[in-house]
Parts: structure tokens; C-alpha cells; sequence
């Protein structure tokens, strides 16, 4: 099996907002595991779809959840017709045949399953399959990265200190609000116009977390605003579908987001 099915065929759109791109070349380069680590719906997934069309390189990514094992990342003893046979997850699959894994969110994993990542991120670049026995070396253009929110680390949810210090890391933040408008408008369609006032909206949420929000809205949540405005669908109904109702279950906390669209309008 190879990894024609994950290559990117047509550019991700993608606004830097710094020196992450040279930076991320650099360490392709030399083959160094990446760390991205910034709040929801910022653009880390968006960075990393952009990087590997950009260094036209197959992406293997993978949501990560408490309940994913072991098997789910690097394969498992499948019955078929002929018996049983061996099924390469997607984290092997991307170590044999040289494509970026990215794993979306490690901290919601077991951290006894993003355990078998440590052989991957130091010198060795190996990974064990014990079911099978095999030591896999990873092919010369394989390459790891992982990203997480900070702000929902917890005793329960964090990444240890001895996986940390085997990455590079790239912190991410919501853009600058003229760079932010500009993705909302080509994103959505929306004119730059319209959609500076709902980056105004996201920066008043933005302002609230901590004191009632976990999160303010994302650049992700505006671009969904951003199409149903498209479709029709005024500000207020937009936002109210878009960011208040996914933000808080509330009522106060609604009600003083939707004062915060009223007043950007």
C-alpha cells in the first residue's frame, strides 16, 4: 500500500504569521519531530495541510481520542477471506512509505498509547510493532507532529515533560485582526468589510475567556459565520448559530455575547 490517497492536490490557503514556514522547513530538513501548540481553530491543522503540499509530501492525520490504543495507530490482525492478516495503521503506514503523521490533539490520547511515539522522535527514528515483532525504520522523508491547546491541560489531560523535549515546537495564536479579516473573507466570501466585523466580534469573546468561556470564537467558527452570511442568513442569526449557541449553554453568558454582536454591528 502506499500513500497516493493522502498527497494534497491542490494548495491549502494559508496566512503566516511569522517565521513559522521557514521554521518548519528547517526542521523537515532535518527530519526533527514538530510540536504545535496554540487554542481551537487557530489554523495548526490548516499550517500543517499547507507545509506538507508545500513540500509535496503525502499527510497522514489522525483526530486523537481517549478511547484511540495502540492498534489504532500502528495496525492490527485483520480476518480475512485467506485467514488473518496484518493491516498497517496510519502511523505505520506513514513511517514505511515516508509521509507527515500528524496527530491532531495528542493530549486527548492515552498517554500509554502516545507512548510508542518516543522511538520515533530521537536518533533511532524506529517503531516497534510488537504484535508482529518487526522493528520498522522510518523511511528517509518520514516525519512527526503533534499539536494540543494549552489551555486545556489538566492532571488528567497534559503532555508528559519527557515526550515535550523531544520536539521542536511552534506556538499559534488567533492572527492579527487585519490578517484575520482576510482570512475570513477569502475563506468565506464574505467582503473584507464584513468580515472585519465579525473578527471585532471574536475579539470581544476572545476577551471573555477565563471569565465565563473556556474559549473565545475561533477563526474557524467566523468562517462558518462568514458562509451562512453568504447564504443570506443576517449577522444576528449568523453568529447566533455560528459562535454563541457551540460557545456556552449559559444564559448569561448568551446574552452577553449576543450584546457584543449588537454592538459591532
Amino acid at each position: 500500500m502506499t500513500l497516493d490517497a493522502y498527497r494534497l492536490t491542490a494548495e491549502p490557503a494559508y496566512h503566516p504569521g511569522g517565521a513559522e514556514i521557514a521554521l518548519y522547513e528547517a526542521a523537515y530538513q532535518a527530519r526533527l519531530p514538530v510540536m504545535l501548540k496554540g487554542p481551537t481553530g487557530c489554523g495548526k491543522t490548516r499550517f500543517v495541510e499547507h507545509m506538507a503540499w508545500r513540500l509535496q509530501r503525502p499527510l497522514v492525520t489522525v483526530s486523537c481520542h481517549e478511547d484511540m490504543t495502540a492498534s489504532d495507530l500502528v495496525g492490527r490482525y485483520l480476518l480475512g477471506p485467506e485467514g488473518t492478516h496484518w493491516q498497517d495503521g496510519p502511523l505505520t503506514l506513514a513511517v514505511r512509505h515516508g509521509g507527515i503523521c500528524y496527530l491532531d490533539e495528542i493530549v486527548e490520547a492515552r498517554q500509554d498509547t502516545t507512548v510508542i511515539i518516543h522511538a520515533l522522535t530521537d536518533d533511532r527514528r524506529i517503531l516497534p510493532l510488537e504484535k508482529t515483532g518487526e522493528l520498522v525504520t522510518s523511511h528517509p522523508d518520514f516525519q512527526l507532529v503533534i499539536s494540543y491547546n494549552p489551555g486545556y491541560q489538566s492532571v488528567l489531560k497534559n503532555l508528559k515533560e519527557s515526550t515535550k523535549q523531544r520536539f521542536c515546537a511552534l506556538d499559534f495564536d488567533y492572527p492579527a485582526p487585519a490578517v484575520e479579516a482576510r482570512i475570513v473573507a477569502s475563506q468565506s466570501g464574505l467582503s473584507e468589510a464584513e468580515a472585519a466585523r465579525l473578527v471585532r466580534i471574536a475579539e470581544r469573546t476572545r476577551n471573555l475567556r477565563g471569565q465565563g468561556l473556556d474559549e473565545g470564537a475561533s477563526t474557524r467558527m467566523l468562517v462558518h459565520a462568514g458562509r451562512l452570511m453568504r447564504t443570506g442568513l443576517e449577522l444576528e442569526a449568523a453568529c447566533a448559530f455560528a459562535l454563541i449557541t457551540p460557545l456556552t449553554d449559559d444564559g448569561a453568558m448568551r446574552s452577553a455575547l449576543t450584546a457584543a454582536v449588537d454592538a459591532c454591528r
